[in-house]
């Protein structure tokens, strides 16, 4: 007997027609990589930045509870993004620490799906995402002898329900649910030039009250609670260039609720780690360079991405 296999993917929800009991890939897009090298402060002081990103992902591996690839001819998927960041960082003062205002918009500019059955069960859109804001507190970095030593931020961070969703398409740049993703951002200086940094989200989403048909009739999906983060370490062999690595690591901690009843079998895990470059024209510009290779995937995607992220201070 055929049932639907709801999944969402890393950008967003693709359902694929399988055998078995119904599953999905339920949590929203979040920040997996997007942020590796300094990532505990601002590069330049108060004032404001713009960010953009560039991403390319691509899979032909959609992975079930067990780590094993879904049973279609084909499970293609591949996706490029153009995300902008505006981050404020104010004079107010809090003790030690200023006051600042991130806002992040995501447009995924082009989605492409294959199943191997004419996408009779892979179809989607491209659009504008999710708005992502969040008031931040960034502390004054700890100075040493020879440079700073360790600064970090907090971000009380909202992702917000903005983006082009369709509970008829398999593809939705939007997730149509409120999520709570707070963080906190540090840098370490081991020496002058070398440094390690590391970006720890909690997740909390609340109900999507339009959700997918593939759940069927229901009134309501609430995807479970995760944690996530990014690290990496870096190496100036240059005052300009600096060589590293980076990763990322998702692991959900609850199950999902369909109709407020907790659904197992629908935890998501990743983790992913790849070589990145950073080079400064300026103290106000900034250019990195980033590639992943996913690991030990659970109900999500495998594969790769690769991304290009400009910053520049006015």
């Amino acid at each position: 007997m055929k049932k639907t296999r709801s999944i969402r993917a890393a950008a967003c929800l693709c359902l694929a027609a399988g055998m078995g009991s119904a599953q999905a890939y339920d949590l929203p897009v979040v920040n997996l990589g997007l942020t590796s090298f300094l990532d505990g402060g601002l590069p330049a002081g108060p004032g404001l930045y713009i960010q953009q990103y560039f991403l390319d992902y691509r899979s032909d591996s959609l992975k079930d509870d067990k780590g094993n690839t879904l049973g279609l001819p084909k499970t293609d998927l591949s996706y490029q993004v153009a995300v902008t960041q505006l981050s404020y960082l104010s004079g107010l003062r809090w003790g030690d620490a200023s006051l600042g205002l991130n806002a992040v918009l995501p447009v995924v500019t082009r989605m492409s799906v294959d199943d191997g059955i004419g996408n009779a069960a892979l179809k989607g859109q491209s659009g504008v995402g999710d708005l992502l804001v969040g008031p931040f507190i960034q502390f004054d970095p700890v100075m040493g002898a020879a440079g700073p030593k360790f600064v970090h931020r907090i971000e009380l961070q909202v992702n917000m329900p903005t983006g082009k969703y369709s509970e008829g398409k398999a593809v939705n740049p939007g997730n149509n649910n409120w999520s709570f993703n707070p963080y906190w951002a540090a840098t370490w200086w081991f020496s002058p030039k070398w440094s390690a940094s590391l970006r720890a989200h909690y997740l909390y989403n609340f109900k999507n009250h339009s959700p997918s048909l593939a759940f069927g009739d229901v009134s309501s999906v609430q995807a479970g609670q995760a944690v996530h983060a990014n690290f990496a370490t870096e190496y100036a062999v240059t005052p300009q260039l600096r060589l590293g690595l980076a990763g990322y690591w998702l692991n959900q901690l609850t199950d999902t609720k369909v109709d407020g009843h907790a659904v197992a079998g629908r935890k998501e895990k990743v983790w992913a780690i790849g070589p990145g470059a950073m080079y400064s024209f300026s103290q106000d510009d900034h250019l990195v360079f980033n590639t992943y290779f996913e690991q030990d995937v659970k109900n999500r995607p495998e594969g790769s991405r690769l991304q290009l992220r400009y910053i520049h201070h006015f």
